[in-house]
């Protein structure tokens, strides 16, 4: 009876303690805040937004937000505002710290219905005793230390009634694949790995099944039941027939030793301290997988339609029928984006100063890669007294391209066009309204002025499409969005490129009409006719033989290399074996169909891989760079190579001696020199003996 109580009793306090235990979420893990956010302007702005997922408990949770205030602030006559959802939560002055702290209890009415928190941080600050002179003073600004976090409840109560299927990979990190993957096993894991970076920006581990961490618990499997591994087989209850998919999610608790951070409050510092303790953890496993592979192939292809799985809000999922078929609007070149498209938001702006609207996009939100982009900007705003001043201006990444002067109308309607070297892969577009009332008297004016940009009528239309001889990451991706893409990896190399295949699959899909669903084959399998049909994607090793299959290639990869600087003619780089660098090239192909080749060498030939395919998505400073080469320390180098290129050597195509002479000409150069050297002082010496013999 003893032990019955003290077993009983042991349950009630690891229940008590997983109730109550805590996870911390600073706001750089929030939303990939890596450096502190700074509100900026007598009346300033910010947000951060945050999915709350069902294993946390928003009741008891906590808030806690760090600022520092500028050193030049009048803190008595300077405000911060805090809103939690629509509300507000916080209002007060500035002290005298240089590091201040609110703190706010959450519940759950501040939790929006799609799950999320938005937390805003407003301002209202004063320099001077007139509002009129700081204006636009720039030392008016607060940072919020991105230290500042989340504490929230960690709890089981909801946990199997309010996880499922839809709302499941928030909070997944992890997808684990079979030991010895097929085509199909690798395409679910870049699908996957696509519809889990769509949902956070978070980095996205992907792990061979016998190599799964033990402290993993909430990740995507794949493999058909079959293929599964012995201790999962069992968790999956429903069996799927032949020609029919499955998705399945198990859920259960564990008691296990965990470690706990909690942020503890050190002089005006949130500082993390970690400590051991045994708590109840919930762990998810999503099994995509199917009867056979006709079913398996259907669950993949649902992992590519987010409708089926935002509207599946059961614990599996049976598919009989997949298929993506995606209406495209009524451009279908996409030439012509309409702000709302690219997810601009009509905000009804007010005050006077400086106003601003930012609306993001990208070339591959287009059907082609832009040559030159028409903007044009609609909008109202209030007319202009006699005497007032009023501007409107255009900037695109940090770069003023156009302004133009208010009237009394009240209608704005112009526009701006801008060049390819204006515009990168990715762009900000920033839409201002400045306006200053007459007499320079601006104390009882900060509501006479308002303005609204149209987003449904406001657009960016593309004139022309970039078009080169040679091909180059700045046309990737949307160099592949017409036609078929197939992806072709090497079978020797396959289970360590499903993370790259991930990457690449996400990239282009990356756009506002993700509708390309390419092909996956192995090497050995590809018809010299299929390299001419479709645009590829070949992640592939250095002895792969389809690496003759593409002339047009800038580098053979399969041949050691070195590129050199034309200017100094110093070596940058020299292919070895022994470092593990990912490299990567594009390039037309021999019917002029876009073309990437990725390989990989060393030792961490996965990280290798996603290291390249990461790499040639990223913001890039050139807008002709077709090879790059990229190591696992997030080293890269970009390099313009043609046939023509004098800073590209192959060293197998030399002879031994020619070898030997390249790596040891200085060598030789300085031990013939000395000789050189030496033999004159020999004759010298001998030359001064002679002499002084005929002296004597």
């Amino acid at each position: 009876m003893k032990r019955l109580l003290t077993f009983l009793a042991f349950i009630l306090i690891s229940s008590a303690s997983f109730a109550q235990s805590m996870a911390t979420i600073s706001l750089k893990g929030m939303g990939g805040h890596n450096d502190d956010e700074s509100v900026t302007g007598m009346s300033g702005a910010t947000s951060f937004y945050y999915k709350i997922t069902p294993q946390y408990e928003v009741n008891g949770s906590k808030l806690v937000i760090y600022f520092e205030p500028s050193q030049a602030l009048i803190r008595e006559k300077s405000f911060i505002n805090l809103f939690v959802g629509s509300k507000p939560v916080y209002s007060g002055k500035l002290t005298k710290d240089s590091i201040q702290r609110i703190a706010i209890n959450l519940t759950r009415a501040d939790v929006s219905s799609d799950n999320f928190l938005k937390v805003q941080v407003k301002t209202l600050l004063a320099i001077s005793n007139d509002q009129c002179k700081d204006l636009d003073n720039p030392a008016m600004w607060v940072k919020i230390k991105n230290y500042s976090y989340l504490s929230l409840v960690k709890s089981n109560k909801n946990f199997f009634n309010n996880v499922n299927i839809s709302n499941c990979f928030d909070s997944k990190t992890a997808i684990v694949y079979p030991a010895n993957p097929s085509l199909h096993d690798l395409k679910a894991v870049a699908w996957a790995y696509a519809r889990l970076k769509k949902t956070a920006t978070r980095e996205i581990s992907v792990y061979e099944a016998s190599k799964l961490p033990d402290t993993v618990r909430n990740f995507i499997m794949v493999g058909k039941l079959n293929s599964l591994t012995a201790d999962k087989r069992p968790l999956v209850k429903v069996t799927p027939q032949n020609n029919q998919g499955l998705f399945y999610l198990h859920k259960s608790v564990v008691s296990v030793m965990d470690t706990i951070t909690t942020m503890v409050d050190m002089k005006g510092r949130a500082m993390p301290v970690k400590s051991v303790a045994q708590e109840n953890v919930p762990v998810e496993i999503l099994f995509v997988s199917g009867g056979d592979d006709a079913g398996y192939e259907k669950t993949i292809t649902a992992l590519g339609n987010m409708n089926i799985l935002n509207s599946t809000f059961g614990d599996y999922l049976l598919v009989n029928k997949a298929q993506n078929t995606f209406f495209k609007t009524i451009d279908e070149n996409r030439s012509k984006l309409s702000l709302k498209q690219i997810g601009g938001v009509s905000d009804f702006l007010s005050g006077i100063g400086s106003l601003k609207s930012a609306f993001n996009f990208k070339n591959s939100d287009f059907s082609f890669t832009p040559k030159e982009v028409e903007i044009r900007i609609i909008a109202n705003y209030s007319s202009l007294n006699p005497g007032d001043r009023g501007f409107f201006n255009i900037y695109l990444n940090g770069l003023l391209l156009s302004s133009e002067k208010l009237d009394a109308s009240g209608k704005l309607n112009t526009s701006v066009t801008i060049n390819r070297y204006q515009h990168h892969k990715y762009n900000t577009l920033e839409a201002e309204f400045r306006f200053y009332p007459s007499s320079g008297n601006c104390s009882n004016s900060f509501t006479n002025f308002f303005s609204e940009i149209d987003v449904d009528k406001s657009y960016l239309e593309s004139k022309n499409p970039f078009i080169t001889s040679d091909l180059s990451f700045y046309q990737y991706p949307e160099a592949f969005n017409s036609g078929t893409t197939r992806i072709v990896v090497s079978k020797k190399y396959a289970k360590y490129a499903a993370g790259a295949m991930g990457e690449i699959i996400y990239e282009l899909n990356n756009n506002i009409n993700a509708n390309n669903f390419p092909e996956f084959m192995y090497s050995d399998a590809v018809e010299s006719s299929e390299l001419k049909k479709n645009n590829i994607i070949a992640l592939l090793t250095k002895e792969d033989p389809l690496l003759n299959e593409f002339p047009d290639a800038p580098i053979k990869f399969n041949q050691n290399f070195r590129l050199y600087n034309t200017d100094n003619n110093t070596v940058v780089y020299s292919l070895s074996d022994t470092t593990s660098n990912g490299l990567a090239q594009i390039f037309y192909g021999r019917s002029n169909n876009a073309t990437l080749v990725l390989t990989a060498t060393g030792v961490h030939l996965a990280e290798a891989f996603l290291a390249a395919s990461k790499s040639i998505t990223e913001q890039l400073s050139t807008l002709s760079s077709n090879v790059c080469i990229s190591d696992v320390n997030n080293n890269k180098y970009l390099f313009n190579i043609n046939k023509s290129s004098e800073n590209l050597e192959y060293i197998d195509t030399k002879s031994a001696l020619t070898r030997f002479w390249d790596s040891y000409n200085l060598y030789i150069l300085l031990g013939i020199l000395v000789l050189i050297l030496l033999s004159f002082l020999y004759i010298r010496s001998k030359v001064q003996k002679s002499q002084e013999l005929f002296n004597d």
